[in-house]
């Protein structure tokens, strides 16, 4: 296992685009975080909702790495903890090289598991004009998308998190599925 640290947790209980940082966000287990608006156990992002409202919640925790923020302020973008809607904020985590199905251990009790990539939507420009165009690159070669937004994950074991917990990864065993948006 490698670790890593907890730098922010967020929330929000209304559908907003940012969320406020809190002191500590609890994690139930199924579910995802207490109080946050994507909690639940089908499908609570606001546009998938209105076609396929009974599928499971694969994005009921998002994650993001805080090395993004350094990344896009050498490029001119103001972006903070809690700005691009993430719930859980990492340093030395490198989750975009995760693959599906890794569990991070989050504080003393929470786990949650990987389930894949955050898909960045055109709200991102809302936030911050031209910002959508830096959440992924494109390999020239062979014209593949890495896309930067952080990762979704789903609650295995209900616990509390705070900004300076530790971050431990396991990884799955072989063979290792490579992380598709969710």
């Amino acid at each position: 296992m490698t670790e890593g640290r907890v730098t922010a947790v967020s929330r929000n209980p209304e559908y907003a685009f940012s969320k406020p940082n809190q002191p500590s966000v609890t994690l139930l287990e199924g579910l995802g975080v207490e109080g946050d608006v994507h909690a639940g156990r089908t499908i609570r992002h606001q546009f998938r909702m209105t076609y396929e409202p009974d599928l499971p919640n694969l994005r009921q925790v998002h994650l993001m790495h805080e090395e993004l923020f350094a990344e896009l302020a050498l490029k001119g973008f103001d972006v903070s903890a809690g700005g691009l809607g993430e719930n859980i904020t990492t340093r030395d985590v490198d989750l975009l090289g995760l693959p599906t199905g890794t569990l991070l251990h989050l504080g003393q009790d929470a786990v949650v598991e990987v389930t894949g990539l955050r898909n960045p939507c055109a709200k991102i420009n809302d936030f911050r004009q031209g910002l959508l165009g830096e959440m992924f690159t494109i390999d020239p070669s062979s014209g593949d998308f890495t896309f930067k937004a952080g990762v979704m994950a789903v609650v295995r074991h209900t616990g509390t998190v705070r900004p300076g917990d530790a971050v431990e990864v396991e990884v799955p065993p072989f063979p290792h599925r490579p992380l598709e948006r969710v």
